[in-house]
């Protein structure tokens, strides 16, 4: 079932060397490349990525954490039609199976701004620019969808969170739900993709 989520976004086409081979395989990542990769929510990589978050969660926020208790206690309900959910993978060479790197999902409710969920960076990729790769990539995504809007909420312990998301554009607004992990609501208004 995975695979008919499977879509790999990587960077165009590797260039061709001057026999006209392609260098890499053309669409393949360059070893060492990262990739943000559509994913299934149940695929293991997600999986693990969201097990990994759940944990630093439990350690870092003052009152711990239990996804029972958010606002999306399953991450099946960033599925295509309702959602999307992505894993960014560390490619090797040869033989050597991709590694996941972390995983940020987005909400597309009827009628209401994309919501961004569950966005995590493992601690050995922090500072490769995974994190804002994924809000640049869940904003295409979002706009090519018609939406103008982008919604995120995050917690008061998440310090370089709040920095990234201050950074790229969000700007803080009242509360838009009753996430009770939340301290902070943020908001981009973003140009939708002419259709």
């Amino acid at each position: 079932m995975d695979e008919a989520y499977d879509e790999q976004v990587t960077a165009p086409a590797a260039p061709r060397n001057a026999g006209g081979i392609p260098t890499p395989a053309a669409g393949a990542p360059a070893p060492g490349g990262v990739t943000l990769d559509e994913v299934d929510p149940d695929h293991p990589d997600a999986r693990g990525c969201l097990l990994a978050y759940f944990t630093e969660l439990q350690e870092r926020f003052d009152t711990g954490f239990d996804p029972g208790r958010s606002l999306l206690p399953d991450a099946g309900g960033l599925r295509p039609p309702a959602g999307v959910f992505l894993v960014a993978r560390r490619h090797g060479g040869p033989g050597t199976a991709p590694v996941a790197l972390g995983c940020a999902g987005m909400k597309l409710p009827k009628d209401a701004p994309a919501e961004i969920k569950r966005m995590w960076v493992a601690p050995e990729a922090r500072g490769l620019g995974l994190a804002r790769r994924f809000l640049a990539e869940l904003e295409a995504r979002a706009a090519a969808l018609g939406r103008d809007t982008l919604r995120l909420d995050t917690n008061k312990a998440l310090d370089a969170a709040i920095g990234l998301y201050h950074s790229s554009g969000f700007r803080e607004v009242p509360p838009f739900n009753d996430e009770p992990y939340a301290h902070h609501w943020f908001e981009k208004h973003i140009t939708p993709a002419a259709r």
